[in-house]
């Protein structure tokens, strides 16, 4: 009967029954988190916790003199601004390179497809420090692209491709390019090639399938090959050290002149804090953008 009370034994076998509910509800995210734990751990103590002892020694004393030096003098500032030209300025480099390079991929046959794919991979099994010891002897006032150009007479005077911003975007094209190509190269397989054919049945240009279908279908790929390549690109230090010969200054150059110069740790972790900051703002606005035109397409 409804208005007879449970009793205490119904009571206390209800309870477990409960807790048996509970967890077999919760046991398998249960089960992920442990399975997680391992590498959950590796992330915290390899990149977490120096993050966060960087952040401290940025701030020693509890002031924040070093992030106003940093975000108010001239040069720091200017410095700041450059790398974000200069990642802009290869971001878009590759973009114009990639974009017919994963074209050809993604139309050529099986076999030449194969081989334009490892020789996109090539660079990839070589340093990055090799290679951009290979561009310093191509690029040089004697090297064998100015000598080339002189002996077959197109120049007079040795073109100035080393020490300056031209060998710095050469240098990072070179290393980013792939990671270009592959995002474009993704979105361009999977595309439907009968909306291609349909829209010339209809009698579109070539230039008018390209702008009004074939671009805007690959945008997902540009957007993610911008991001992936511009992000890459504000933290690079060997090719600009190396190819900009000290005349070319990235934040991730000066932070290693502050620290190995100056010994002035505070003020480099403070550099690196703003990297980061800024960094993650662009990876945040690139990822909003490739949301909405996920969504719009």
């Amino acid at each position: 009967m409804t208005g007879i009370p449970d009793s205490p034994g119904t009571a206390s076998a209800r309870a477990p029954a409960g807790r048996r509910g509970w967890w077999r509800r919760h046991r398998e995210g249960a089960a992920s988190l442990a399975n997680a734990a391992p590498a959950m751990l590796f992330l915290f103590v390899l990149y977490l916790l120096p993050m966060i002892m960087l952040l401290a020694q940025s701030v020693e004393g509890g002031t924040l003199v070093h992030y106003q030096k940093a975000l108010t003098d001239g040069l720091y500032v200017q410095v700041l601004v450059d790398t974000l030209l200069i990642a802009a300025y290869v971001s878009l480099a590759c973009l114009l390179l990639a974009y017919p390079v994963a074209y050809f991929l993604s139309i050529a046959p099986g076999w030449w497809a194969t081989v334009g794919i490892i020789f996109v991979l090539l660079p990839f099994w070589t340093s990055i420090l090799v290679r951009t010891y290979g561009w310093m002897v191509l690029l040089g006032r004697n090297g064998i692209i100015n000598r080339a150009l002189l002996d077959s007479g197109l120049i007079g005077a040795p073109l100035p491709l080393l020490n300056n911003t031209a060998g710095v975007l050469i240098g990072m094209t070179h290393v980013l390019l792939p990671y270009m190509i592959f995002p474009l190269y993704a979105v361009m397989k999977r595309m439907d090639r009968g909306l291609l054919a349909a829209a010339e049945g209809m009698g579109a240009s070539g230039w008018q399938v390209f702008r009004r279908i074939y671009f805007p279908l690959t945008l997902p790929g540009v957007l993610a090959g911008v991001t992936l390549v511009y992000v890459l690109s504000i933290g690079f230090f060997i090719t600009p050290a190396l190819l900009g010969g000290g005349k070319v200054t990235m934040v991730a150059v000066l932070i290693e002149q502050q620290i190995r110069t100056f010994l002035n740790w505070g003020f480099a972790a403070a550099l690196s804090a703003v990297l980061l900051t800024a960094t993650l703002l662009v990876y945040l606005v690139l990822r909003r953008a490739l949301r909405s035109n996920m969504q719009w397409n």
